[in-house]
């Protein structure tokens, strides 16, 4: 599941990209799909983005927000899937954020409802119940609970060391209206303390997918989304597999992808 590289040169005279971006080397998640500023060490372009937003992709909404945007692959992916819908996004690095607003305007996208702050500062940008539906990959990890990674940027999205996961959804709670969904990927051994967050938040769980590398293995992420103020009752969904019996990707990931074969 690696993107791929395209190199767009502009001809003599010709516009330069959208957003106003000098031609060059973007990565794509596929042919013809959303073009994206080169990973890096710093920005790694995440699979577990490009799930979380198919995973998202059928919940609709007119106001839409990427909780801890990173470089803005999630971003740019509901802006894909939710075609002129209104795109708010928060990072609390600088760097990241801008580059999500390039991320945005290099497909065409707006920027303008990208914030550079503090998560925990929501209720003084935003009023209640203000989206439809919010989505977030946060950070992985409790603070102090292992090695952290060596590119601080990289440390700050895997561990929990500005926003806990009870922060987040009760950001999350707040913004949304009645019903608005939140979706989210997440570690497996959270699954339990996630519910309790949420439900605490008063988003009720309501749908579960388990994502497995093969059909035999134990999980390594899920995907949840929840509704606020929602009825008890949470449907689990068939797995998704990410490798077939010989290696390759499944048909999922090909669909997903939009690879030939889907």
């Amino acid at each position: 599941m690696t993107t791929t590289r395209s190199t767009e040169t502009a001809p003599d005279g010709a516009s330069p990209p959208p957003g106003g971006e000098p031609p060059g080397a973007f990565d794509t998640l596929w042919e013809n799909g959303p073009r994206l500023l080169p990973a890096g060490p710093a920005f790694p372009l995440s699979t577990d983005s490009v799930l979380l937003g198919d995973f998202a992709a059928s919940v609709r909404g007119k106001a839409l927000l990427d909780l801890g945007c990173g470089g803005g692959v999630l971003t740019v992916l509901l802006g894909v899937s939710h075609p002129g819908a209104s795109l708010h996004a928060v990072e609390l690095l600088p760097e990241a954020a801008e580059r999500c607003r390039e991320n945005l305007r290099l497909n065409g996208l707006s920027d303008a409802g990208v914030i550079t702050g503090d998560l925990r500062s929501y209720r003084s940008w935003w009023r209640a119940g203000s989206f439809d539906l919010a989505v977030s990959n946060p950070p992985y990890f409790p603070a102090g609970s292992g090695l952290s990674a060596p590119v601080p940027a990289r440390a700050q999205a895997r561990e929990e060391r500005s926003l806990t996961l009870d922060e987040l959804c009760a950001a999350a709670g707040w913004l949304l209206r009645w019903g608005g969904a939140f979706a989210l990927v997440h570690r497996p051994e959270r699954l339990s303390e996630l519910c309790c967050a949420m439900t605490a938040a008063g988003i009720e769980p309501k749908r579960l997918r388990l994502v497995q590398h093969r059909a035999d293995a134990a999980p390594n992420l899920i995907l949840m989304e929840g509704r606020r103020g929602g009825r008890p009752g949470l449907r689990l969904e068939p797995p998704l597999i990410l490798t077939g019996p010989d290696g390759g990707d499944s048909p999922e990931v090909r669909r997903i992808y939009h690879r030939k074969g889907a």
